[in-house]
């Protein structure tokens, strides 16, 4: 298949990269940005930039921070330290949030468990999670991972090394289908499953 123009190319080839994208859709996105004014594309290309530049891993929960500073959401006195929700990936931190009426933290995995691909505990964000429930201030873990092979492994283990620093360890009661994910469910579902976590043995 001939190829584009060399800027054309390398702009398919870019957006390629991205989960999801084949071919066809990357070829779309480069026309679509062609069209682009030249504020457009500098507002692109600077929102791109910016976020190597000014997201930051958060020192608490090891999730999403504008700053090397706390996220908002660990900053917030008014949030429950002594309940920590823990998920896979940061985008299921907001995910979890448009069940409002969860009001504790969480702590970012950073994925999970899979020997196959190489992924031990010593990979994910676990030692962090340890360290925090080590400050003797939380009660509860509600393990949050997906309902997958590797998130059932990964809820196994956490609560193997967390019950007997004497916390609490529950998992979602998932209305969430097997092979789901958190990032799809509706704040019906999501909210069900909070209300029906149980404790894990």
């Amino acid at each position: 298949m001939a190829e584009y123009i060399a800027p054309i190319q390398k702009l398919i080839d870019s957006f390629r990269r991205l989960p999801g994208v084949g071919s066809k859709t990357a070829t779309r996105y480069a026309f679509a940005a062609l069209a682009f004014t030249d504020e457009e594309a500098e507002g692109f290309a600077d929102a791109l930039i910016g976020i190597k530049r000014d997201v930051h891993r958060c020192p608490v929960c090891c999730g999403l921070s504008d700053s090397e500073e706390p996220c908002s959401i660990c900053r917030d006195s008014l949030r429950d330290a002594s309940v920590v929700c823990a998920v896979e990936g940061p985008k299921d931190v907001m995910v979890m949030e448009r069940v409002r009426t969860y009001r504790g933290r969480y702590h970012v995995l950073g994925g999970t468990l899979s020997p196959i691909d190489g992924i031990g505990p010593n990979e994910l964000n676990i030692k962090e999670l340890l360290e925090r429930v080590g400050e003797g201030v939380i009660t509860e873990v509600i393990v949050a991972t997906n309902p997958t092979p590797q998130g059932d492994s990964t809820a196994s283990y956490l609560a193997r090394v967390l019950e007997p620093l004497g916390v609490k360890v529950s998992r979602l009661a998932y209305g969430i289908p097997v092979g789901g994910d958190i990032e799809y469910a509706d704040e019906v579902t999501l909210l069900r499953a909070m209300e029906g976590r149980k404790r894990l043995d």
